[in-house]
């Protein structure tokens, strides 16, 4: 070890002895009139999660100010939620920049805009809820028959986007998407859908494992009825590094983690990491997932900065996600 930094080490040693300069524990007190601004600013003193979902505000409030390029990546679970809205409202107002999205999180946003899902119980009986035909994701109930709303409304997409290809067109998984964003704006409820917003504002929305789910399951079909359907997703690939290189600061907000989270950090190793990171999830690092590694880890791959303001808020993105669009994104709207 360096003599510099063993000094170093020796004076944080000092400090942490003695508690100099440490901030004190403590809650929001609430025998005085309500302050929603002094309410949020009390998480970081909450300890525990509490301080790192204070952290976290305060690193989103920090992309904001220094005009990063702020991209979002959605696990399905957070589209058959309530976060649907939340998400949509940043996208309609063009809050964040490009979003990464499971195929299901895709299917699903597009799904609502003719039925939605509703609350269920997460202990309700597999058997049962099979027998009536009806999904469970979670405490959330999705009954088959919004799969073949969904099914109705591909069958035309496909064969649209079939005569593309015929004439030479190759669409890759985020030029797909947002022509889904045109194809939906024929529907009643379409301003309910975030991929609708994105095709509106020319937000790109990446989902490298598009055959993941439902989506997949009807190009399969399309598939085997033309052997020449093709999606193009090295196009995507290329597309989302020159689009990192082309940042001058990059942030990322991760909800949950899979592939959505990866393609984002992967696509920063080209530009030697991002500036900013807010990691929101339940996964653990104890089994080496890349859902559940830490911000650490990803420093160690080049996908985030050594000294980029980062957190992980180990909690289930449904509880913390309002709170956070509410004291940054939402807090100066009119701005």
């Amino acid at each position: 070890m360096e003599h510099s930094e063993y000094q170093e080490q020796m004076r944080f040693m000092k400090k942490y002895e003695t508690l100099e300069g440490f901030p004190e524990i403590k809650g929001y007190d609430f025998d005085k009139e309500f302050n929603f601004e002094e309410f949020i600013e009390s998480y970081k003193s909450m300890g525990i999660q509490g301080t790192n979902l204070g952290i976290a505000i305060d690193i989103i409030n920090k992309m904001i100010e220094n005009k990063a390029f702020i991209f979002l990546s959605a696990t399905s679970n957070m589209i058959s939620s309530g976060n649907r809205d939340i998400i949509r409202y940043l996208v309609k107002h063009k809050k964040v920049h490009a979003l990464v999205m499971s195929a299901g999180a895709v299917e699903e946003d597009i799904i609502k805009c003719f039925k939605p899902f509703v609350i269920g119980s997460f202990d309700i009986a597999g058997r049962t809820l099979f027998e009536k035909g009806v999904g469970r994701i979670g405490n959330i109930f999705a009954p088959y028959d919004r799969y073949l709303y969904f099914e109705k409304f591909m069958n035309p997409f496909f064969d649209r986007i079939y005569d593309d290809m015929k004439k030479g067109t190759v669409y890759t998984p985020s030029e797909l998407i947002k022509e889904l964003g045109k194809e939906i704006e024929k529907e009643e409820k379409h301003k309910e859908s975030i991929i609708y917003w994105a095709y509106k504002n020319n937000i790109p929305v990446f989902s490298p494992a598009l055959t993941d789910g439902a989506l997949g399951d009807l190009m399969y079909f399309q598939k085997q009825k033309r052997k020449d359907f093709i999606i193009d997703i090295v196009g995507d690939h290329k597309k989302i590094i020159t689009l990192t290189l082309n940042q001058d600061k990059t942030g990322a907000i991760l909800l949950g983690g899979g592939v959505s989270k990866h393609y984002i950090l992967n696509a920063n190793i080209f530009r030697e990491g991002l500036d900013y990171a807010v990691y929101i999830t339940t996964a653990q690092e104890y089994d080496a997932s890349d859902s559940g590694g830490n911000p650490q880890e990803a420093m160690t791959w080049a996908k985030l900065k050594v000294d980029a303001p980062n957190v992980k808020v180990r909690a289930e993105a449904t509880i913390v996600f309002p709170l956070i669009v509410a004291s940054t994104f939402a807090r100066n709207k009119k701005e």
